[in-house]
């Protein structure tokens, strides 16, 4: 596991970091989506994502839009929210609303059990 967020050449997360959500939503079934934990998200504008299953653990999301996205089956276990935009957000069910504050407040890591 990364120490920091990181950015990748991987063409999936590519399509994050440029803010193509469009064409990420629609290449998202044919390429390793198990390249997204551990990276950089910062400021970016991901509304319209489709998260459905997407492992974004130690994820990096510093002010990113996120408003409207579904989380509930979505790893975030360990990501960073700190400031982002989260309204209208749905989170997995494990997740506690106070360690989604905390970590919109204070920049700490998402903790929840993600075990079924």
């Amino acid at each position: 596991m990364p120490q920091w967020p990181e950015i990748s050449d991987d063409p999936l997360y590519q399509l994050l970091h440029n803010e193509d959500i469009k064409q990420f939503n629609q290449e998202r079934r044919f390429l390793d989506k198990s390249r997204l934990r551990g990276m950089y998200y910062r400021g970016l504008d991901l509304r319209e994502l489709n998260a459905d299953g997407l492992d974004f653990s130690n994820a990096y999301f510093r002010n990113a839009d996120l408003r409207g996205v579904d989380f509930r089956n979505t790893n975030l276990e360990g990501a960073s929210m700190a400031s982002a935009n989260i309204s209208g957000c749905y989170f997995p069910a494990a997740l506690d609303a106070a360690e989604i504050r905390m970590s919109l407040e204070l920049g700490t890591r998402l903790r929840y059990s993600t075990s079924k």
